[in-house]
């Protein structure tokens, strides 16, 4: 019984700290996105149109939401080879590193971070996030579930 008390209030504890995460990256994308300008120019004003700027807020969501449920992850599977020692911990470990990598590297935040910025994919700019995004829910209701 207590063991479904704690495993419910980490499930609410993961729950809580993902809708965060998701209202402060929605926060920094809607806030402090601006257009490309070509080099030597000082940046245009906000002249995008609605519905592309609606799709990298919506991927620079999906994409630290992703992040944070591979942190979670993380943690829960060296946790996991801290007590078993196991071989295929080790391999899901790495798994997660590799796919924290990539929703790092392909967070609109880190682009911007940097002085890049992805434009004009349009839809399919946060398509790929999207698939990401659910495949690891999958994986962390399964790893917090048993």
């Amino acid at each position: 019984m207590k063991h479904d008390m704690n495993r419910n209030v980490k499930i609410w504890l993961i729950l809580l700290t993902l809708v965060v995460v998701a209202i402060l990256a929605a926060f920094w994308a809607t806030a402090f996105w601006r257009p490309p300008s070509p080099p030597g120019e000082p940046r245009p004003p906000r002249t995008v149109p609605g519905d592309i700027e609606l799709y990298y807020t919506v991927k620079t969501v999906i994409s630290t939401i992703n992040v944070t449920l591979l942190i979670f992850l993380l943690i829960i599977y060296i946790g996991i080879y801290k007590k078993m020692q196991s071989q295929f911990t080790i391999g899901l470990i790495m798994f997660s590193m590799i796919l924290l990598f990539y929703a790092l590297s392909s967070n609109p935040l880190v682009y911007w971070a940097f002085g890049f910025y992805a434009f004009g994919l349009g839809p399919f700019a946060m398509l790929p996030d999207l698939f990401t995004c659910i495949a690891l829910s999958i994986l962390l209701y399964l790893t917090v579930k048993y």
